[in-house]
């Protein structure tokens, strides 16, 4: 009797550890919010636009577009709200002509990446392509790192995942793209719509990845590597065919620094606090 109550002890202690386990947060921060989620509100109107997702809670915001302002003026207004702007996104020519202009923008919005989402080419992307896109990426990648101390990220779109050797494209431009100066931000939408597993590829790269939008693809919709799809495919986190939970962990365990809520969804304005919630809900 006396060796069965201590036995009972550490079996009742072990179920309670486990039963802690699985009611862990596995997202305790509030996802940030990528500007072009709310685009069509940030054209009209950006202070109210900011007003409506503080009141969300929403700090964290990745800018893709002035909106017709100056990067002062929205620097102010996010201070005047207590939220931040950590990353800056341009377009590709503005990266490679004007860096300098670029790198004055971030770090006045008070960022710390800035970031590109499309690499200009003719379908299908190509060797050629990604060959150029290297060279400009290592090159605007030196130059805001070493005189602006910002750092540099390639926002995937799908296209970039076409066979390549014993690999893909993706894993060429990883290869010769320098760590140092290039950094990446997974689109997780874009990733899974080519059939490449999100958490699988930051496994694979655990290092190189700095930032995340967060998407989810609506059910029955098959994908491929044009890197588009009807809006109306942005579905509600958790709705739809992506591996959330696996996906969250595998970017922890990875560091990935921010996570930008992407909904280009016609109704994201009802889509966006579900998608909170269901983040918010997640347990280990």
């Amino acid at each position: 009797m006396k060796k069965i109550i201590p036995f009972l002890i550490i079996l009742l202690i072990g179920m309670d550890n486990l039963l802690a386990q699985g009611n862990r947060p596995l997202f305790e921060e509030m996802p940030g919010m990528v500007s072009y989620t709310y685009r069509d509100s940030f054209s009209k109107d950006v202070a109210a636009t900011l007003d409506t997702l503080q009141a969300m809670g929403i700090k964290d915001m990745e800018f893709s577009n002035l909106f017709g302002t100056t990067a002062a003026e929205i620097r102010k207004l996010l201070d005047e709200r207590g939220m931040h702007c950590s990353s800056f996104g341009v377009g590709y020519a503005d990266l490679v002509t004007k860096t300098q202009e670029v790198a004055a923008n971030a770090k006045t919005l008070g960022a710390k990446f800035v970031r590109v989402a499309w690499i200009p080419h003719e379908a299908p992307f190509g060797l050629s392509d990604a060959q150029k896109a290297i060279a400009d990426f290592n090159k605007a990648g030196k130059i805001l790192k070493e005189e602006h101390d910002l750092t540099f990220c390639y926002h995937n779109h799908g296209y970039e995942f076409y066979p390549y050797k014993n690999g893909t494209l993706f894993d060429y431009m990883m290869e010769q793209t320098d760590p140092e100066y290039v950094s990446y931000e997974i689109d997780i939408l874009w990733t899974f719509f080519t059939g490449v597993d999100p958490a699988a590829l930051i496994h694979k790269y655990p290092d190189r990845f700095k930032l995340m939008h967060l998407k989810d693809l609506k059910k029955g919709v098959e994908g491929n590597m044009s890197g588009g799809t009807p809006k109306e495919n942005d579905v509600v986190l958790g709705t739809g065919q992506l591996d959330l939970p696996a996906i969250l962990k595998a970017a922890k365990e990875a560091g990935i620094e921010h996570f930008y809520i992407e909904d280009e969804s016609p109704v994201y304005y009802q889509q966006v606090p579900k998608s909170i919630a269901f983040l918010q809900g997640l347990r280990y």
